[in-house]
This record gives structure tokens, sequence and C-alpha cells, in this order.
């Protein structure tokens, strides 16, 4: 005998089920606490955090009002494991990530994009803000970047945003949660790991039965992407560890910004 089907333990449909898996429908606080218990899951505080997210993501008008209008259906999802993870890593070119952006930064990217459609810049301002705000928590993540020297060199604004968000980098680098590398465009023979492209592994922990959630998060030209998969995330660990190594160190980045920061000021 296999292992008890979703369906059996919710005592539901198949078509339910079906529906819950393809985004159609909604999962009652009942139904998740009734899930959880059966899986193992008997911590209190997971199942009241299972509540809380089912409150929020079914909270008429939770996604279109305000700056949360900001968030685009394909990143909700992030926004939301940002608030639960214990671990988030990641390696970013050419941009400063969402999470390590000062808001002269922010503003001044949003100022220079178009298509701003419905949403004042204000409110996409905010909306990235916010979602630093995990950063200070009473239990916040660990947070580890490793980013390309592209993203320090890559104007956004003028020098004197540049120089404030290299800044804002070296004062987050000095929180015990956050650790920051950068990767040089000139590392000696044997350190030249150059990042591909960006993306973040994400570590959500569970005290029940079925384990932690890790996920990688991938996004290109008009496509996010959540993967799960054994593969995949076996292989972002692999670049994960070469990339990490071959950076340079906390305190060496920090010298190495301090540097990039006076190239601003000439």
């Amino acid at each position: 005998m296999g292992p008890p089907r979703n369906v059996d333990l919710i005592e539901t449909s198949q078509s339910r089920i079906a529906l819950l898996v393809n985004g159609g429908g909604s999962s009652s606080p009942g139904d998740l606490v009734l899930l959880a218990d059966k899986l193992g899951f008997d911590d209190e505080g997971y199942k009241e955090s299972l509540r809380e997210l089912r409150r929020d993501n079914h909270k008429r008008g939770f996604w279109t009002t305000g700056h949360n209008r900001a968030y685009s259906e394909d990143l909700r999802l992030l926004v939301d494991l940002e608030k639960h993870a214990d671990q988030i890593r990641a390696a970013h070119v050419e941009v400063i990530p969402g999470l390590l952006q000062c808001e002269a930064y922010v503003r001044a990217q949003h100022v220079e994009r178009s298509g701003a459609g419905d949403l004042s810049l204000d409110e996409r301002v905010e909306a990235r803000l916010a979602r630093q705000e995990i950063l200070g928590d009473s239990e916040p993540p660990v947070v580890q970047y490793v980013i390309s020297e592209s993203c320090v060199r890559r104007t956004c604004g003028d020098a004197e945003v540049m120089r404030e968000q290299i800044d804002f980098l070296i004062k987050l680098s000095k929180r015990p949660n956050v650790m920051l590398q950068v990767m040089p465009f000139d590392q000696p023979v044997g350190r030249r790991v150059p990042i591909e492209s960006p993306y973040t592994l994400i570590h959500v922990p569970s005290p029940g039965a079925a384990g932690p959630l890790e996920l990688v998060y991938v996004e290109g030209e008009g496509e996010i992407r959540y993967l799960d998969d054994k593969k995949a995330l076996a292989a972002h660990e692999a670049a994960w560890a070469r990339v990490s190594n071959a950076a340079l160190r906390f305190e060496e980045t920090r010298r190495f910004l301090k540097s990039v920061s006076q190239d601003f000021r000439k």
C-alpha cells in the first residue's frame, strides 16, 4: 500500500484537488490545518503561519490595492517565500539585487524604465522597499549574495546615486545575517568563475515530515520560473559553491566597495 493521497487526507474529491493544483480554487483554513496534521506538521507556530499566509493571499484586494499592485502575479510567490525563508542565497549580474537596493537606486531604476502603467513611482518604490523589511525582523533570514562587479559599476541614476547605493551595501554587509561578496572582473587564475545568469536559492524551514521547501528562482526576459526538481537544485547548488568560493571574502568585499565608491567621486 502506497502513501495516502491528498484527496484521502482531507476527504475531498480528486477533481477539487486538481482544481487547487491548477490555481482554480482556494483551500479553506480547516483543510490546510487538517492536511498539516496528517502529514506530521504538529508545530502550532507553523500551522498559524499557514493560516496567516492563506488569510493574506485570499484577503480581498490584498494584491490589487496600494503598493502591492506593483507585484506581478509571477513575483507574488517570491514575495511570500521571502517572508518565510530562513536562508536566501543569490548570484547577480548587472543590477543590484532587489533586497539590497537603497531608495535612491530603486527610484532611479524605475524613472529610467518606461511603461509604468497605472502605478505611481512612489508605489513602485514602496513595493520594492517593503520586501526589505524581512532583513530587520526579530528572526531574519540569513541572506547571502555574490554580486558581479558589473552590479556596482553599471550606473543607475548618476554618480551620487551609486555612491549612496554602495554605502548602503557596505552598511548592510555589517549586519550579522547579511553576507555579501563581490566577484571582480579581474581575478587570479583559479578564481575566474563567471556568474553566467542570476538565480536565487530559497530555503523555507518546515517542522513536519515533508522536510524543508527548497527551490531556485530564475528570471529572464519576460519569464520567471521556480524550480524544485533535484537536478535543477543540484546544478544551482554546485554553481553557488563555485562562485561563493571564488569571490572576494567579506572584508575584501567591503574594501573593494569603498574603492568603487571613490571612483564615483572622481
